[in-house]
């Protein structure tokens, strides 16, 4: 319990970026039973999982990142690069549900 107490609420709030919705995601969804985040580079498993259960209230079975490095892009003469994204693929435990859509949507 004391790595829970470790993790202070505004930190975990920001750990979580944003949701992925993108073709893969949806169907990582559906047949894994998981859910994709964007979230912030130096975040820790531990600390995406307790942002997960704390912000949607729900039960988290596993976390797995990934490291996607930024694209080199060319706008005429500069050359620039993208950020580079860390993701999360978070396994909802059997029975849980994510929904992003709003209730009055």
């Amino acid at each position: 319990m004391s790595a829970d107490r470790k993790l202070n609420e505004g930190r975990l709030a920001q750990v979580l970026v944003a949701p992925i919705v993108s073709e893969k995601g949806t169907l990582v969804a559906e047949k894994h039973n998981q859910v994709l985040f964007k979230v912030l580079r130096n975040a820790t498993k531990p600390e995406i999982k307790a942002a997960v259960e704390l912000m949607f209230k729900v039960e988290v079975e596993s976390v797995q990142t990934v490291q996607h490095k930024g694209k080199v892009k060319r706008t005429g003469k500069t050359i620039g690069r993208r950020d580079h994204v860390k993701k999360a693929y978070v396994a909802l435990k059997a029975g849980q549900e994510l929904n992003f859509v709003g209730e009055g949507a």
